[in-house]
């Protein structure tokens, strides 16, 4: 089902959103309490549709944040009336993305940090993989192996704005 409504774009603190109704949230998917996986376009753009999750306030309605890159292609802006379309995004899966084979192989080869990397959450796994696919140079992909595999194995030390000790 795609849902498809008039809303104003607010801000809270630097985090612009379109206010999603419980009614409406209801009518995606009944009974749902927790983030949601959806696909958004604001008065038609982008395309194909942006995929996000929207966030539980917690009485029914759900925040669905408006990143930079729908307003960009929206041409919108906080305070502006906007058409927005919302469906569920059945194709979501949960847990971490696929790992980038150099990251595999060198976990792989550290016992310790594949065992530390076992035992981390699928939420912090899925963020340490995002991070490590968003590298777009060599020297910044080896550079954060290195650090990445220092903290998995057991050192400690901040990674990706994180206090790391003992592979966690």
């Amino acid at each position: 089902m795609r849902l498809l409504f008039r809303a104003k774009i607010e801000i809270i603190g630097v985090n612009p959103y379109v206010l999603v109704g419980a009614q409406q949230v209801e009518r995606l998917r009944a009974g749902w309490r927790r983030p949601m996986p959806v696909k958004v376009q604001i008065n038609g753009a982008p395309k194909p549709p942006w995929r996000i999750n929207m966030m539980p306030m917690g009485d029914g309605n759900f925040y669905l944040y408006l990143a930079g890159v729908v307003r960009r292609a929206s041409g919108t802006a906080v305070g502006d009336e906007v058409e927005v379309a919302v469906a569920f995004d059945s194709d979501y899966r949960g847990g971490p993305d696929e790992l980038p084979e150099w990251f595999a192989n060198a976990l792989e080869a550290d016992a310790a940090a594949s065992a530390n990397w076992a035992a981390l959450s699928p939420s912090r796994q899925k963020e340490v993989v995002r991070y490590l696919l968003n590298l777009k140079l060599d020297s910044a992909r080896e550079r954060n192996l290195a650090r990445a595999m220092h903290m998995l194995g057991g050192g400690a030390g901040r990674f990706m704005g994180r206090d790391w000790q003992g592979g966690q």
